[in-house]
Formats: C-alpha cells, structure tokens, sequence
C-alpha cells in the first residue's frame, strides 16, 4: 500500500463506527526464564519475570479497531468470576471501546494462559465453557446486538466456538447489518460455513478453508479449487483467505480468485494476528475504502502485528513507518513519523548536537530548494524538513498541487545530504511537529517576516532562534509549473 493511499484512509478512520461482536476471551501472559528442570517431574521450571493481561479474540479486534482510529462497540459474554471482573476492568481501560458485555454467572469467562520462555511459547492452559448460550442470556445478547451495532459500517462477528455465535446471534448480526447499511465479516473456527448464510464476507484461514472443504489449500491453484467449493457450500457473497506468508486470496461470487502477496516479514509472536488483520479490514471497509485497499491495509497491519510480543494493537504511526520501510532503500530510510522523529531528536540530544527545522510543500524540487535546505542545514547539526501531505498541499495550493505525491517528494528530500529526517504531517501548519521536535532553531524563506514564521514564537520561548534563509531568485515551484505547460502548449501547436 503507498503512503499517499495509507495517510487517506487512515484520515478517514476516526469517527468510523465498527460493532465487534463474539466470543470474548482474557489473555494472560506469563514471561520468564528457564535454567533448569523440576527435580518433582521431568518438566522445566519456569522463573516468572512479568506477567501481562489483555482482551483476546473479540476483545483483541475491538483494541485494534480502537488503536487505529475507529470508534467501536464490543459486545460479548462474561462470567460472573475474577476473570469476569478483568475483563470487565479491560475493557474499560481500553480508550475507544465501548463495551456491552453480558454476564452468565453460570459459566466461567474464557482465559488462555500462556507461558513464555525465551520467546518461545511453552504451554498454554486455558479456562473456558465450549457450550451454546441459551434462553435468556442470548435473548439479553441478541438485544444487546441490536443497541450497539447501529449506525456500524461494518459488525464482525468472532466465532471462537466458545458458544456466543449461536443461529439466533448471526441473525441478529445480519439484520444489523442490513439495517445500518454495514458490512458482516465473519472469522470462524468452525468445521462449516453453511450457518452463517448470506453474510458479506468469511474470513478463514488456508487450514480452516481445508478442513471446511476437505481439500488441500497449499498452492495458488489448491486455493482456487477450495474457494470454488466453498461457494458452492456457503451463501456467502465473498470469501477471503489468509494464508500467512504466501499473502491473502479473495473470492468473490461471480468473479474470477485474485490473490495478493504480501511482503515478507520478521514473525516475533503470531499470538492476534487475524484478529489484527480482521480489525484493519473492517474498519477500512466501514471508511468506504475499495476491497483492494482493505487487504493492503489488513497485510500491512498484520505485518506489524505479528513483530510483537502476545496479543498486540497497531497504531497508525507504525503503520506509516511499514509503508514506508517497504517502499525505501536503507539510505532512504530518512523518512520518519512522528514517534521516530522523537526518538531521533532524543539521540541527537543526548550527543549535544543542534536540531534544526523547516518545512514546505517541496513539490517540485529545483535549485532554490537545495540552496535553501543546504543554508538551513549550515545552522544547525542536524535538520528536520516538516512536509505538507498531499491533501495539506491541495487545501494550500488548490486543485492540481501537487504535481508529485507525497512518496514521491519525500523520497527525493531524503536523498539530499542536507536533509537528516523527513517528517509528513497533514495539518495546514507544522506547528505541532515544532511543539514535538522543540528545535533549536527554525528556519524559513527570507520571503517571510520573523514574526509571520508559524512557531516562531514557540522555538523562542524555549531559548531557540528563529533565521531567514535567502531565497535564489528566479526559482519557484509555481514558475515551473508554468514553464512546463507552456511547453506543452507549444509542443501542441508546433505539431
């Protein structure tokens, strides 16, 4: 997925309502090391270090759908025990999520625990109840549903087999769905398909594919023949199958299976990863984006995903630093978030060296600019360049602007010496990078005043300067603009 593509869907996110709704788990986490065996039994004895809990299945793709920008409401069951009470306590916790949970005190809340050693998962042991919900539990959960899922762009719907998923739950979630004009995404690990019905999309993996057709899902063509199958099977208006590294494949009733790669990546922990990977996809496709851009948003999530420790949220930032690693030579990897831009600032700060900053649209860069940036970079050890995003750019310089996008442009300023971090932001001024970097000094065009330099007054408060850099007469990006359709104006009327 491009960055220009990334940074507009991720505008679009906040305020996208998603409904996630499921079997509902606690995840706890239990690290530590192992040096040596039990003298009582065979077995080795772990020395615990830390322990972390979390939401899991449902829980999980509430938090991602939240970490990403969404606004969500998470409907699940509980029981009336201490994990109850956790969960109930997590949920809470969790900015962004909104949560309806039901309790059944006659069941106990689903906990997974997970031992860990070395970075290796030595054995899980879980709590849980695997059977349906009956008479007025579900009657409280289908009502439930109801509330929370209005006004969703997308419900979807965890089926973990821990007995929230019953006929009358997907019902519910259907009508929904049909009433809010949203879209239901099913993620089951169930042996069949078939009692979902018509929903808008099930999301298995290349395993459950196999194990629901009873055919093999190993290569390009095996996924063909599976996803063939299972429309027949299923009702489903369309299929999308996760297949690890070899990327994700979608079928669509009536077309013909794409598949999408996807890039390969460090695999730390794969704990949430299709929780991960269904957030991203719903809240995309709840912010109207096209199917395509959904699996790159969901591809690009899960990679980031699947680098950390247990049951992890993605946030947008690390999602930009993704793009952007997967688009960028090492030498181009000057181009920054804002979280890295802190980082940096910190390390240059810790070797007593000067931050610099200035910022501008840099669309088409010419002479001026390099002499510019070469002059800023004289006063200072190291230089940050605030750039306007490509929607920041339009609302500036109107319709047309820019010429080239937003990778485009900063790929080029990374690759000038002058330049030591390209930071995109989408605000019509950096006054909020000026506030994060806190620079040393801050430079702009001498075709400004000091006193109309955006920040100025901030980078002085904390003992910082302000300097004018001298602009090279007869360069703008606005003359080059005009140079090139003037020629092309030529070009038409000579031929």
């Amino acid at each position: 997925m491009d960055l220009s593509a990334l940074q507009h869907l991720l505008a679009l996110a906040p305020g996208r309502r998603v409904a996630c709704v499921g079997d509902l788990m606690v995840d706890r986490f239990v690290y530590g090391d192992v040096s040596r065996v039990s003298a009582e039994a065979p077995v080795p004895v772990l020395a615990r270090s830390r322990e972390l809990v979390m939401l899991g299945a449902s829980g999980n793709v509430a938090r991602n759908v939240a970490a990403l920008g969404g606004e969500v409401s998470l409907v699940g069951l509980v029981g009336g025990d201490a994990e109850g009470h956790e969960a109930l306590r997590l949920v809470g916790a969790e900015a962004g999520v909104e949560g309806y949970l039901v309790t059944d005190s006659g069941r106990p809340t689903t906990l997974k625990t997970r031992f860990v050693a070395g970075g290796q998962q030595m054995l899980r042991v879980d709590l849980e109840a695997a059977r349906a919900v009956t008479g007025d539990v579900e009657q409280r959960l289908v009502r439930t549903i109801r509330a929370a899922a209005k006004g969703a762009g997308a419900i979807l719907l965890s089926d973990y087999g821990k007995g929230v998923v019953t006929d009358a739950v997907i019902a519910v979630c259907r009508e929904a769905a049909a009433q809010s004009g949203g879209r239901l995404v099913v993620d089951s690990k169930a042996r069949s398909f078939a009692r979902y019905g018509a929903v808008d999309m099930i999301k298995p993996n290349a395993a459950e594919l196999g194990n629901a057709t009873d055919l093999p899902t190993d290569t390009d063509a095996q996924i063909e023949t599976a996803l063939a199958r299972a429309l027949e099977l299923w009702e489903a208006k369309a299929i999308l199958v996760t297949r690890a590294s070899k990327g994700i494949s979608l079928a669509i009733r009536g077309e013909p299976v794409r598949h999408f790669p996807t890039t390969p990546r460090e695999v730390f922990d794969a704990s949430g990863a299709g929780d991960t990977t269904l957030a991203a996809l719903g809240l995309a496709l709840a912010a109207g984006a096209s199917i395509e851009d959904a699996i790159a948003f969901a591809q690009l999530a899960s990679g980031v995903a699947v680098g950390k420790a247990g049951t992890a949220t993605v946030s947008p930032d690390e999602l930009v630093e993704a793009a952007l690693s997967a688009h960028m030579a090492p030498a181009e990897a000057k181009v920054a978030t804002t979280q890295r831009m802190l980082d940096e600032v910190a390390r240059w700060r810790a070797k007593n060296l000067k931050v610099g900053f200035t910022n501008g649209c840099f669309d088409i860069l010419h002479k001026g600019h390099v002499a510019y940036l070469a002059q800023a970079r004289a006063w200072c050890d190291r230089l940050i360049v605030g750039l306007n995003s490509d929607e920041s750019v339009r609302l500036l310089k109107g319709e047309g602007r820019p010429v080239n996008d937003l990778e485009s442009r900063a790929l080029v300023l990374a690759g000038l010496r002058s330049v030591d971090l390209v930071v995109p932001f989408g605000e019509e001024t950096p006054v909020k990078l000026i506030e994060a970097a806190q620079p040393d000094v801050l430079v702009k065009g001498s075709d400004y005043a000091e006193s109309e330099v955006v920040g100025g007054d901030l980078v002085k408060s904390w003992g910082g300067e302000v300097k004018l850099a001298p602009i090279v007469e007869g360069y703008s990006t606005t003359a080059a603009i005009s140079k090139m359709s003037a020629g092309k104006v030529s070009g038409k009327a000579s031929a």
